[in-house]
């Protein structure tokens, strides 16, 4: 407006003195007016089409190659991390190519643990990695298997929206992939429920695999569906360094990236995993025969811990490039220098620890570590925040029982040495019967010897069939999945439950727990009234035992809003320093720099700092301007609370805000 009333101004002027000009001081004249409307002209123009190119929706596509699970998981993570860090609001997809509609059937022999998600989802491991990463909420459709494309591609035929067509891979089941990406990238997955500007696609499995052609064919298309400023692929490989040469090969590298740029896709950028970093003359190499840049050939190599993974990206030039090829507004310093210190201090911190805590995990799946995955980063959180370093061992329950002392007198008597000599001891979740007897054999060790236990689901239920043999005298206590005879069925399947189908017929996602009473629970969530966790399970505490077990001193402190279903069991702190089991699974919504407050509580009375930590003043100087916690609050809080232990106060101690709000539940 005001450019507009200058030149009208300056136009009066002129036009008033044109009698004064001659034919040539005309023509000047016009020529520059003209170059100053071919610039104003050229510049809205430019500037409406930067705006426009920053205000669509972002992809960036990981894929894999040579070996499967290479760390796709961990550097989309972290990448997200970094864009989050820089003022971005990212969600994050997990392609898995198998014909299962979820994870929620796998054996976590074959697939690591089973993720859940706040609406019930059941989905792969490494959405767990977005969500602690990215400090995020995702759902269910964030996590794409062939199984859920077909059913969908299946159905719309079935109803005819297909119109007689003939039914194909190519256009239908890849038009069906890019429709879902899209409409899932748009789903916000912050508090603040705005649409995310970047969306991170994890490809599953390697390139070159059968089941992940039609993904790769739409993804092939879909880079021409959006323009090139909206899209971009980074490529993990793996680059082998054989010890008996002692350098790097690149062969492998070179294979996968043909093999990918003849399905269609070019990588815009090669993250190489190694074991050791790799040279500059080996980054050359592979650029020149992958057709990439050589600064587009950053390496990734064996590190202390995964949160050194961002700081390495971040260092290699990982903002810059991102930022110039999806043209991302995100040029201001400070964010990703703030951003950078922390991830920093956290993983210095991790590094830096000297004291160890050991902590002793009696499971049924201990063969493979990833099918405990968020038991075991949920103890690294809660461990860095007590200023130890976390040794994990795995018992296998079935070394604990009896039957293995007879077969097998070795492994029987070290499995109890591991136990005898821990600070801690948690049983997480669980199905069937085997190992279980071993499960209930931990859990009284812990109650006779106040040592420090966590029982987690099926832990909860071990625990409560211990309690009632051993000190309510009920022998032949048991769980109706065991025993269905049982005379004293204190564990029986919750009444919903549909025991001709295995899949999505457990109790799924975020319920509402209510605190009954004063107890260490209530204590370290922040003295709130409700917490908001994921469930995962078929059986409950049985109702009709519930006043006769608490008058024998075993207590319900948290129950479902029904007041039927027991949520949090606990020994009162004159008993037992810690014995606490929660029928959801907290180490779920865990995070690096907000710990799960049943998981810190056990690492706490491991170190023999829970009662310090609750008596501690924290109530001055904890929360932000706006009234919640920030990050960086948490981890002041924590940091003061676990160095001044020897402070007494009675303050009430603070939790992380995103377990201390109150959220809707599923419905059952």
């Amino acid at each position: 407006m005001v450019f507009n009333k200058r030149i009208e101004s300056n136009s009066s002027v002129i036009l008033s003195n044109l009698i004064h000009f001659t034919s040539l001081d005309l023509i000047l004249l016009s020529l520059f007016f003209y170059c100053i409307l071919v610039k104003s002209a050229k510049e809205v123009t430019w500037t409406t089409t930067f705006a426009a190119i920053n205000k669509e929706m972002k992809y960036i596509l990981v894929t894999g190659g040579v070996i499967s699970g290479i760390g796709k998981g961990v550097i989309a993570s972290s990448i997200g991390t970094i864009l989050k860090h820089c003022g971005l609001h990212v969600t994050s997809i997990k392609i898995d190519p198998y014909i299962n509609i979820d994870a929620g059937t796998f054996s976590p022999f074959e697939h690591g643990e089973v993720f859940v998600l706040d609406d019930g989802g059941e989905v792969d491991l490494d959405l767990g990695n977005y969500e602690r990463f990215l400090d995020v909420t995702l759902h269910r459709a964030n996590n794409i298997t062939t199984g859920k494309i077909y059913q969908q591609v299946i159905e719309c035929e079935r109803k005819g929206d297909y119109l007689g067509k003939t039914v194909q891979v190519v256009p239908h089941i890849t038009d069906a992939i890019q429709e879902w990406v899209i409409n899932v990238a748009k789903v916000p997955v912050t508090d603040d429920g705005k649409e995310p500007e970047v969306c991170i696609i994890e490809l599953g499995g390697t390139i070159g695999d059968i089941e992940g052609m039609p993904f790769v064919e739409a993804f092939r298309q879909f880079q021409f569906r959006v323009s090139h400023e909206s899209f971009c692929c980074v490529h993990v490989s793996l680059v082998p360094q054989p010890k008996s040469t002692g350098e790097s090969k690149t062969k492998p590298t070179q294979a996968s990236v043909k093999e990918l740029r003849g399905s269609g896709l070019s990588p815009d950028l090669i993250v190489c995993r190694s074991e050791m970093p790799i040279i500059d003359e080996v980054k050359q190499k592979i650029s020149n025969f992958c057709h990439v840049k050589p600064d587009r050939v950053i390496c990734i190599h064996d590190c202390t811990s995964t949160y050194r993974v961002p700081l390495m990206l971040e260092e290699q030039g990982l903002i810059q490039f991102i930022g110039e090829r999806l043209q991302l507004n995100i040029a201001t310093p400070e964010r990703p220098k703030k951003f950078m210190w922390k991830w920093r201090d956290l993983a210095d911190r991790h590094d830096n620890v000297r004291k160890v805590v050991e902590i002793a995990l009696v499971g049924k799946y201990t063969q493979l570590e990833d099918a405990y995955a968020s038991v075991t980063k949920a103890l690294q959180h809660s461990a860095l925040f007590v200023n130890r370093r976390l040794n994990l061992s795995y018992i296998e329950a079935t070394s604990l029982e009896e039957a293995t002392k007879i077969e097998n007198p070795v492994k029987y008597h070290q499995a109890w040495q591991i136990l005898c000599r821990s600070d801690g001891v948690i049983v997480p979740g669980g199905f069937g019967k085997r190992g279980m007897e071993g499960k209930i054999a931990a859990v009284t060790w812990c109650r006779t010897t106040r040592k420090p236990f966590l029982g987690v689901c099926l832990g909860l239920q071990a625990a409560v069939i211990e309690f009632t043999r051993n000190v309510m005298s009920w022998k032949d206590a048991n769980t109706t999945e065991i025993d269905p005879e049982s005379p004293y069925p204190v564990v029986i399947d919750m009444p919903e439950h549909n025991s001709g189908q295995m899949g999505g017929t457990m109790r799924l996602g975020k319920r509402t727990t209510i605190f009954h009473g004063d107890s260490i629970l209530k204590k370290l969530y922040g003295n709130v009234g409700s917490i908001d966790e994921r469930h995962r399970h078929r059986y409950e505490v049985n109702p009709e035992f519930v006043d006769k077990i608490e008058k024998a001193g075993l207590h319900f402190v948290g129950r479902d809003e029904s007041e039927t279903r027991m949520e949090i069991m606990e020994l009162p702190v004159s008993t037992h320093p810690y014995f606490v089991a929660t029928q959801y699974h907290p180490e779920y919504i865990s995070r690096p720099l907000k710990p799960s407050p049943p998981y810190l509580g056990l690492l706490l009375a491991a170190v023999g700092k829970l009662q310090p930590y609750l008596n501690n003043a924290m109530a001055s100087n904890t929360t932000s301007e706006d009234g919640e916690n920030s990050d960086d609050d948490i981890v002041g809080i924590l940091r003061r609370n676990i160095s001044n232990v020897s402070l007494s106060a009675t303050s009430t101690p603070v939790t992380p805000s995103h377990l201390s709000v109150k959220s809707p539940t599923v419905t059952d």
